[in-house]
């Protein structure tokens, strides 16, 4: 039975379909209080005073807490320090302290029997707010000294990333070609927004909390932490989410305020977020500006890349830390024959939401920066833009392909099989050549179309994970394991890795994801990296269960263990078929004294925690062909294609879902997607009729080919992540094919492509200004 490589039913389809998904917001505890947080209204300012009484004398209200309620709290830490940087004096504490950094900074929190009463008590909660002058461009405020920081700088640090003698180069290199690019800030806005709930337990003396989603075990620890509780007095729970994408459970003020009041008060405490308090309160992503400069010789080959960048932070340092400041300058090479990089990332706080990390973070810029770098350099030489990328990508002689950097502490080692063959491959099963002959044909008729193309380098699977699964005496299967559900298929997946070992049927295997009763830690579900480390993690113990079956079904069958096989759930000596014992029978021995061991657990169980030594690299190809309205700058895409080197597809269909998925949010950023701010730093995109998600008629059908032609090395189950490699590439190949239908000799300038961008460029290029031209040394 392969379980493995097989599209089976998803296992978490019946419950979600039935109506029984298992939802935050579909929890409800006896005598539960509904809790509601006020938000600071202007971006930058000095708290003078925060008046609760009116609130506080509101029927039904419970109690109303402001900072001076946290006194000693610590603030919220980052999950991974960057080295040489000081994160401390940026941190955000639950509740604002003298001052406030956006609209929607959290300063005081309301606990009612009612949500309408918490609501209402909320407006009722005075604030007297001093503005001061905001910043909202990172370049320009880098050099601010900030009062609210203790008077330290608004750039916390710069990132940089590089190898090789890249000035040396740049002095000696036949052609220099530059442009600055900038990719607006935009997010993962899930279905369902976040939400928490929290209970007591006085006669346990424990809290259980629902709603955890991406790293319930952080989560955790930051919780103890912070209320001063033991880590075994929290038990996290396991729910189902409406998306996550990155945006969803980190640790934001309301995961500390809703087990605090829980906590406080002793009883229940809900909170449920709000589309509108989504838009200001959850992380937002993307916002960068970047100069870059390739270098090229007199044959058009690579000779270096400089980049210098600035990360638009918001108002203070989240849980992410650097990760997208070192994703955005460590993977700037991408898949090219390069010898020389720098890239350099300057983080700057400004008075905007906070951002975090989203499906690609970091890889989502710099893919559109080079490859649309790319595309000018192109036009500048003359040459044709497949063409260049066809002369500069990596070939299979030259892997696995080191360069001279670490990423999270690990070397960067390119493990593919060749980028070049793919590319090819890609070109081929694309029709991208007959695209761009149908682009031309249109153009000389008078219509505006134009095609793009763009080659991604991905990374997934770095870190660890636990599992465990065991066999119950009945024959059930359970796993336990680290990741989280956030709508990807993971319980499928999972049982599937299991059912392979035992050669059962994917359904008969029960997964427990992120419960901290069973699984002591894990590490979530982030970075396409669930399957590459929790499902190794889950094989590697699905592997020890079944050497434990081996050793003790020997000596009951008398039988070399090595020899037995495994079948169907049952364990068999080749020679004597008909001599076996089933997964059932072994669990029950395992439970007596004569096949027990000194320090083993009893029953037939197998733990495992995996740590990946590395990371894997998956790639792929983003191809687009689009038509731009003249009258409307409205961008219409008319064709899309994706190949992606998956190198083992577990769950072959949940991969396709998890790669067209992702390339919708990555069109919606590239033509759609856009949180904007006032002149005062007042949030401009507040409902979904201003922050506009691209609809099932702005996409075109996306043609999909999944290549599994190189297995990653670096894990027994040779897979590499599948859930950003659709984002990845697409606001590259989506803004490479409005130049193309533009013509332009320089570069779009900014994402999103919307129509009034669109139309600025369009009166650029037609009154002869649009243009950057490049620099030939």
């Amino acid at each position: 039975m392969n379980a493995i490589g097989t599209s089976v039913p998803r296992l978490e389809d019946e419950r979600l379909l039935l109506g029984r998904g298992r939802f935050h917001d579909g929890v409800i505890r006896p005598g539960q209080l509904w809790m509601r947080v006020v938000r600071s209204p202007v971006a930058h300012g000095r708290i003078r005073g925060v008046d609760t009484s009116a609130a506080e004398r509101l029927p039904g209200v419970v109690s109303v807490i402001t900072s001076a309620d946290l006194v000693g709290m610590p603030r919220i830490p980052v999950r991974q320090p960057a080295p040489g940087m000081d994160f401390t004096p940026y941190l955000q504490a639950p509740l604002a302290t003298g001052f406030v950094r956006y609209v929607g900074d959290p300063v005081a929190a309301v606990l009612a029997d009612d949500p309408y009463v918490a609501e209402d008590a909320a407006e009722l909660v005075a604030l007297d707010i001093e503005e001061l002058p905001v910043a909202l461009d990172a370049r320009s405020a880098a050099d601010l000294e900030l009062e609210c920081f203790g008077g330290h700088r608004a750039e916390v640090g710069i990132i940089e990333f590089g190898y090789g003698e890249v000035d040396e180069v740049f002095a000696g290199a036949a052609h220099v070609v530059s442009t600055n690019l900038r990719v607006g800030r935009h997010s993962g806005t899930p279905l369902e927004p976040r939400g928490l709930v929290a209970e007591w337990d006085d006669r346990a003396e424990r809290m259980t909390i629902w709603g955890a989603t991406k790293v319930p075990y952080f989560n955790r620890r930051v919780a103890a932490q912070m209320i001063g509780l033991p880590e075994h007095r929290i038990h996290m729970l396991e729910t189902d989410a409406g998306g996550s994408f990155g945006v969803r459970g980190e640790f934001y003020p309301e995961d500390l305020l809703v087990p605090y009041l829980c906590f406080r008060t002793r009883r229940p405490v809900k909170w449920s977020e709000d589309r509108a308090e989504h838009f200001v309160a959850a992380n937002h992503a993307r916002q960068q500006e970047h100069d870059i400069e390739l270098a090229f010789d007199e044959d058009h080959r690579l000779l270096g890349l400089r980049n210098e960048a600035w990360l638009d932070n918001g108002g203070y340092i989240r849980t992410h830390g650097a990760v997208v400041a070192v994703l955005t300058a460590s993977m700037m090479s991408g898949p090219y024959r390069l010898p020389a990089c720098r890239s350099r990332v300057h983080i700057v706080t400004t008075n905007k939401t906070p951002i975090g990390t989203y499906r690609a973070p970091g890889r989502y810029q710099h893919n559109f920066v080079r490859e649309h770098a790319l595309d000018v350099a192109a036009t500048q030489l003359g040459a044709d833009p497949v063409e260049l990328r066809r002369r500069n990508l990596l070939d299979a002689t030259e892997f696995p392909h080191r360069r001279a950097i670490h990423i999270f502490g690990s070397p960067m080692v390119l493990d593919g099989k060749d980028h070049l063959e793919h590319f090819d491959k890609a070109l081929a099963s694309s029709e991208y050549q007959a695209w761009r002959e149908q682009a031309r044909a249109a153009r000389e008729s008078g219509r505006l179309v134009g095609t793009g193309c763009a080659f991604i380098l991905e990374k997934a699977g770095l870190g660890y994970d636990s599992a465990i699964v065991d066999v119950d005496t009945t024959g059930a299967v359970r796993v336990a394991m680290g990741g989280a559900n956030v709508g990807q298929g993971i319980e499928t997946v999972m049982a599937q890795i299991t059912a392979e070992e035992f050669d059962v049927p994917a359904e008969s295997v029960k997964v427990v994801l992120s419960d901290t009763d069973i699984l002591p830690d894990g590490s979530g579900t982030f970075a396409s990296r669930t399957t590459v480390v929790g499902g190794t993690a889950v094989k590697q113990a699905a592997e020890a269960v079944v050497r434990k079956a081996r050793r003790v079904a020997g000596v009951l069958l008398g039988a070399d263990p090595e020899e037995l096989r495994v079948e169907g759930g049952t364990l068999f000596a080749p020679g004597d078929p008909d001599k076996r014992l089933t997964l059932a029978e072994i669990a029950r021995v395992c439970f007596t004294p004569a096949h027990l061991r000194n320090g083993e657990e009893p029953g037939l169980i197998g733990r495992s925690t995996y740590v990946a030594d590395g990371m894997t690299y998956p790639y792929g190809a983003h191809f687009a062909q689009a038509e731009i309205d003249p009258g409307t700058g409205q961008v219409r895409l008319l064709r899309y294609a994706i190949t992606y080197e998956i190198g083992r597809a577990v769950h072959p269909q949940l991969v396709r879902q998890q790669i067209l998925g992702g390339a919708v949010q990555g069109i919606g950023g590239a033509l759609f997607e856009e949180f904007r701010y006032s002149e005062r730093g007042e949030p401009q995109s507040i409902t979904l009729n201003d922050y506009r998600w691209p609809r099932a008629s702005d996409i075109p059908e996306i043609r999909l080919d999944v290549f599994e032609d190189s297995p990653a090395p670096g894990n027994p189950l040779g897979v590499r992540g599948a859930g950003e490699g659709g984002t990845a590439g697409a606001g590259a190949a989506v803004a490479n094919a409005v130049r193309d239908a533009l013509q332009l000799t320089g570069d779009v300038g900014a994402l999103p492509l919307h129509p009034e961008r669109v139309k600025e460029l369009l009166r650029r290029r037609d009154g002869g200004d649009a243009d950057r031209p490049a620099r030939d040394a």
